[in-house]
């Protein structure tokens, strides 16, 4: 057994693998997403149909999400995670030997399901890994693996896509699942799954299974409001995610907007240990607050005066919203849930927020029109964005 101060120790050998293994499968995701769009229209589709073949990944991931809340429960966590980061791995190989579109839909989708699941079970792995005292710290630096790879996946798949073709892109991705696959294979799991202790067991019993039925096999009603706001705010950051490269070109800032995601990574990086102090030391209500109002103003100042200065100062804001809420609220619904449940609140939360993410594009995209341009969705976003502060403050109220 390890001590009172290693208990509280940060970076370990565990934090290290589970770190690693968030890493190399979300640059997975961003490496493909960047260029999977393009390689769809080189095949002959249309610009729909290649929305699709991104779309149908985010799709994948919701349907297995669902599925995996209950099956870390059941089924336990070493199995989910290395069962569903082989079917990821395993998705890599088979994009080459895709030779049309209907093959490629096929292939992301399956692709998608094994993300989901995955992701959910390395973040579920790591609230146990975590120190609990220092728990928003701590989740701030192990959410830097998707960080680094939003910031570096796309870098990675357009360079490579360019210059290599998308054999390499295929490539990339497939040494990444499987280092992956390695970091969780390495890690000791069954020493943090709850379930292998016996008085969690015990709890786990008959009572258990009376008590939570239908519904709450998927979701955990108490992280749903939670759940509620963040994935408004994702809405927002979605809304850039999508459309930032087509407005760039009708407000002619294409310069400062391809530093957009340099610059909110960046900003991630030196913000979200800070912001993990902050809420551990001053409650959860200063760091949701502050990123919702920050995200608004980032998104009306794009909308309203497009210059290189609102540009830079919206990747902030967004760093700030959405990229620091995902971390800070990650660590509400963990820390609200009881161990038995954790894993159905984190499915819960990131249903949410996949569900957003997926359909978000469609529904921003109806507020852009000819004569109007793309100004509209930044101050729709904008709005959307304001309205998730009231349910925040109401959520959080509640949990305290």
């Amino acid at each position: 057994m390890t001590n009172e101060y290693e208990n509280e120790r940060i970076f370990t050998k565990s934090f290290f693998l589970i770190f690693g293994a968030l890493l190399f499968t979300s640059l997975v995701m961003y490496a493909l997403m960047s260029t999977v769009t393009e390689y769809a229209t080189a095949m002959g589709s249309s610009a729909t149909i290649a929305g699709l073949v991104s779309g149908i990944y985010v799709f994948g991931g919701l349907c297995s999400r669902i599925y995996s809340g209950d099956a870390l429960e059941k089924k336990g966590w070493r199995r989910i995670a290395v069962t569903f980061m082989a079917i990821h791995f395993l998705a890599c190989l088979l994009y080459f030997i895709v030779d049309n579109v209907v093959l490629l839909l096929l292939v992301r989708f399956i692709h998608g399901i094994g993300f989901g699941a995955s992701a959910n079970a390395i973040v579920t792995i790591a609230t146990e890994i975590l120190p609990k005292k220092r728990f928003g710290e701590a989740f701030g630096y192990f959410m830097l693996g998707t960080t680094i790879a939003v910031g570096l996946g796309p870098f990675i798949g357009g360079f490579l896509y360019d210059y290599v073709s998308s054999t390499g892109c295929f490539l990339a991705a497939s040494v990444f699942s499987f280092m992956a696959l390695i970091c969780m294979l390495s890690l000791d799991v069954d020493e943090y799954d709850h379930r292998r202790t016996k008085e969690v067991t015990d709890t786990n019993g008959t009572g258990d299974e009376k008590r939570y039925g239908g519904l709450e096999k998927i979701f955990e009603y108490k992280a749903m409001p939670v759940s509620l706001f963040t994935a408004l705010t994702s809405l927002g950051y979605v809304s850039i995610l999508s459309f930032y490269r087509l407005y760039a070109v009708e407000v002619n800032l294409t310069g400062i907007f391809s530093w957009f995601f340099i610059i909110y990574s960046v900003c991630l990086v030196l913000s979200r240990p800070v912001a993990g102090k902050i809420q551990d030391n001053n409650g959860d209500m200063i760091v949701c607050i502050t990123g919702i109002l920050a995200q608004t103003l980032g998104l009306f100042l794009i909308a309203w005066m497009p210059s290189n200065f609102s540009v830079v100062i919206c990747a902030i804001c967004a760093a700030l919203g959405f990229g620091t809420l995902s971390s800070a609220c990650t660590t509400i619904v963990t820390r609200n849930s009881s161990p038995q449940r954790r894993s159905y609140a984190l499915s819960t939360f990131f249903i949410f927020c996949d569900a957003t993410m997926g359909f978000g594009p469609a529904l921003l995209g109806s507020f852009v029109s000819a004569s109007t341009g793309y100004a509209p969705l930044y101050y729709i976003s904008s709005l959307i964005t304001l309205l998730a502060l009231p349910i925040c403050i109401y959520s959080l109220k509640k949990l305290n």
